[in-house]
């Protein structure tokens, strides 16, 4: 899933809001006289998960996180290169960074994820704005790289790798909430879609093996966690095979094993690509209760030419069948999407039947943007963008209306029926009253109860409803 400014997310939010341009993870650290980092991250929830695997390898080597960039010796970014808002973004960070050396000569800056791959040699050496410069496949090599820069050597490091999944590295949980938690299962990814830059920043797709991801989700619940996302680009493209190949584990598969590893823990996954998903990851998600009944399938077009100019390798017809799969196996599943307006010579007609695909599969909410051109996508080598802008966002405004056209009745069917609800903590409005997801990713606000705490199920009663809220009540549990 990708966002930044142009992106609009209606409907329910997840747990890490992905309409902020940048979040700071931390943890609170008394002065121990520990050097101490501090970092921001952009983008997608793959990205977040990246920077608790950094943290983890700098406190391996004497670095505590810190709340305060004031008082860091190392600031990381860990960036998006998906939009060109987001890079725009992360530059005006950069400055403010160099502002602080100022102050502070010592202080290193450096770069990670994406756009450091894209733009390593301009922001190290044309803009003079950071230190160090990481890909997504080389974090194990921070420390070496700090002793360089240190040494006033150049710090940077982005060939990317086609074993690296990190899997022996316990990620460091910053500014957790300690109930839900990311696992990243896989890495890279290896469709072309024409828009996409990630095959070339992050590379070829490679998987964990099963055992350590059942570990660590293992690990997670006994620390408190009860809810997890297994993260991958696309994750029904997983697959392991043991080194004497004779065990061969599918998405499916891991999926089974991961909600096995207990009644109480919760199991989302994201993302989804509509051309792998499979009637077997529909039937498991179906046998498990803990297995959320919420499926991120993106769509991009409801049009089968734009489709195929995206690479998105499947039609309007294969997605359709898709959902009809899912609603028959699942028919409590809530579906969510992403959608481009505007991509290389759309028509009008063909615009309409994005919006006509929508209607179809009632999206619970989406990720909406128009299309901007990123360098080096095939797109950019093949296609011209040739929809002029105001087009280009009047589709885009026709499609958020839609949607949350859309969100607004679907919320409102939910109105007096009773979730069982995994309480995350306090509401933003009001600390007298918890918030809390059901299965369908939705989250829903209600009065405390006494005896009750964050990490705990109960059962919610809906009273109220929008396209982006729901308010209820604590009920008798639901025989």
């Amino acid at each position: 899933m990708l966002y930044d400014d142009n992106v609009t997310l209606t409907g329910i939010k997840k747990e890490i809001d992905e309409t902020k341009q940048g979040e700071a993870l931390f943890y609170d650290y008394a002065d121990t006289g520990q050097r101490k980092f501090y970092i921001e991250s952009y983008g997608c929830a793959m990205n977040f998960s990246d920077s608790e695997i950094v943290a983890s390898i700098l406190a391996q080597e004497g670095y505590a996180p810190t709340r305060e960039m004031e008082t860091a010796d190392l600031i990381l970014i860990n960036t998006c290169s998906v939009r060109e808002k987001a890079e725009d973004t992360v530059r005006n960070r950069l400055k403010v960074f160099n502002n602080l050396k100022t102050k502070n000569p010592a202080l290193l800056v450096g770069v990670l994820g994406c756009m450091a791959e894209r733009l390593k040699s301009k922001l190290m050496e044309q803009e003079k704005l950071v230190d160090l410069v990481v890909g997504p496949d080389a974090y194990r090599d921070l420390p070496n790289l700090l002793t360089r820069v240190e040494d006033g050597e150049k710090g940077i490091n982005v060939l990317l790798s086609r074993e690296e999944t990190y899997a022996d590295i316990s990620p460091l949980r910053l500014d957790s909430n300690g109930i839900v938690g990311f696992i990243s299962i896989m890495r890279g990814c290896d469709n072309m879609c024409t828009f996409c830059v990630v095959p070339f920043t992050r590379g070829r797709e490679r998987s964990r093996d099963p055992y350590s991801i059942v570990a660590e989700a293992t690990d997670l619940y006994n620390r408190g966690f009860r809810d997890i996302t297994l993260l991958g680009q696309n994750v029904d493209s997983y697959k392991w095979t043991s080194p004497d190949e004779t065990e061969h584990v599918n998405f499916a598969h891991l999926l089974e094993r991961v909600a096995q590893v207990h009644p109480d823990l919760r199991v989302r996954f994201s993302t989804s690509h509509p051309k792998d998903i499979t009637d077997d990851v529909l039937y498991t998600i179906a046998k498990y209760e803990n297995i959320c009944k919420y499926i991120h399938l993106p769509v991009q077009s409801g049009n089968s030419r734009i489709l195929k100019l995206m690479n998105r390798t499947y039609d309007r017809e294969w997605y359709m069948d898709r959902v009809n799969a899912i609603y028959r196996i699942i028919p409590d599943c809530a579906i969510s999407s992403d959608m481009i307006a505007g991509f290389c010579t759309e028509t009008e007609e063909e615009h309409q039947e994005t919006i006509s695909m929508m209607h179809f599969v009632r999206y619970s909410m989406s990720y909406m943007f128009y299309y901007s051109e990123r360098p080096g996508t095939l797109a950019a080598k093949k296609l011209v963008d040739d929809i002029p802008e105001e087009i280009k966002k009047r589709r885009l405004q026709e499609i958020i209306d839609t949607q949350n056209q859309i969100s607004t009745e679907v919320n409102a069917q939910d109105k007096g029926k009773i979730f069982k609800v995994l309480i995350e903590g306090d509401s933003k409005r009001s600390d007298k009253e918890f918030k809390g997801r059901n299965s369908q990713n939705k989250m829903i606000n209600f009065p405390k109860k006494e005896g009750l705490q964050p990490g705990d199920y109960t059962w919610v009663k809906v009273l109220e409803t929008t396209s982006a809220s729901m308010r209820g009540e604590i009920v008798e549990p639901v025989n």
